[in-house]
């Protein structure tokens, strides 16, 4: 009898297993192409690990709903489908409004010289040999002309590239594509719980081991000296395609390296404090404003997922606790985007 009963609680245990994953399978077939459902759930939140940044720390349990993500960042081809159906001019291919740039600054800065007023963007040049790296304006360049169609400046294409993460996109440019394909920006918790991939509480998206470390590399980061000297053991030195690396446990790639990704909320850089002691937060809310003393006039969102300028040597950013913000009107070459939405079917 008690054989019987073991082999039949056996079985039951097999057939609700087997309708959990026809139940999920079936709700997934049911989704917006291209993105994956992520169940949602009760995780960690940042860390307290001496990998960390203050901004990341302390770590704290978080729980979110489940949510539709893109299963990559969004690509060119995707970005140049909405603007060819839009006329949509970016960011980027604007120029920037004197007014607004001296409203980001602390009273009394110069202002730039007006032949600096024309639409481009901040490029990535690797100095020419090793600099003191607190000084981030000796590899960032303000560069007419540089857009998603023109990535490295004038000249320079999107040609062959097609696959490649869409960059040089503020994010006022990826709130416009996210309402034009009917999602949105996910908020920052979103982001982290399905960058995790189920991987709770580990300092990367993969698990423990550091990237490389297996003779493979997980993601797209920078090998070498930074800023100067890229070996490119990756095989990239630039944006990789997506879908290079191996997908995280939610079916989602690229959540570490590659491009920095957009998120819904404004950075406040002391927000883990603030959370402390308060048990689990569910489904946190975009915060009111962003908060950063050590930029105090401009406006900030959240970036996620590093990019493959991050270097262990440098910042070890791509881990998916860490965190920055940006301005929202600021474009760059390591920057794009990835949307979700809560509907079944676009």
């Amino acid at each position: 009898m008690k054989l019987v009963l073991a082999t039949f609680g056996l079985a039951a245990i097999a057939f609700a297993a087997t309708f959990a994953v026809t139940k999920l399978i079936s709700t997934r077939g049911n989704g917006p192409p291209g993105m994956v459902w992520v169940p949602g759930g009760e995780f960690t939140m940042g860390t307290d690990s001496e990998l960390g940044w203050p901004d990341e720390k302390p770590a704290h349990r978080v729980r979110v709903d489940g949510f539709w993500m893109d299963e990559t960042e969004v690509t060119n081809q995707q970005f140049k489908a909405f603007v060819d159906a839009t006329g949509y001019a970016t960011t980027a291919e604007k120029a920037p409004v004197l007014e607004d740039i001296m409203r980001q600054v602390p009273p009394g800065t110069e202002p730039p010289p007006k032949e600096m007023l024309v639409p481009g963007s901040m490029v990535f040049l690797p100095t020419a040999g090793p600099v003191d790296t607190r000084n981030f304006a000796q590899w960032w360049h303000w560069t007419p002309g540089a857009s998603w169609r023109c990535p490295e400046g004038p000249g320079s294409s999107i040609n062959g590239k097609l696959d490649h993460p869409v960059v040089h996109v503020s994010w006022d440019d990826a709130v416009a594509y996210a309402q034009w394909a009917g999602k949105r920006l996910p908020s920052e918790a979103e982001w982290e719980f399905a960058a995790r991939g189920g991987l709770d509480g580990k300092p990367y998206v993969w698990g423990d081991d550091k990237p490389g470390a297996s003779g493979k590399w997980q993601c797209n980061i920078w090998q070498g000296e930074f800023p100067w000297n890229n070996t490119a053991a990756d095989g990239h030195v630039h944006t990789a395609p997506v879908k290079s690396y191996p997908p995280n446990g939610f079916g989602l790639y690229d959540t570490a390296g590659n491009v920095w990704e957009w998120c819904a909320d404004w950075y406040q850089r002391d927000l883990y404090p603030q959370r402390a002691g308060k048990g689990v937060i569910v489904n946190p809310t975009v915060p009111e404003r962003s908060v950063d003393p050590s930029r105090p006039f401009m406006p900030l969102r959240v970036q996620r997922g590093g990019s493959f300028l991050c270097n262990d040597s440098y910042c070890s950013r791509y881990r998916p606790s860490a965190r920055h913000g940006c301005s929202p009107d600021t474009g760059m070459a390591h920057v794009g985007f990835r949307c979700v939405t809560t509907s079944s079917v676009k």
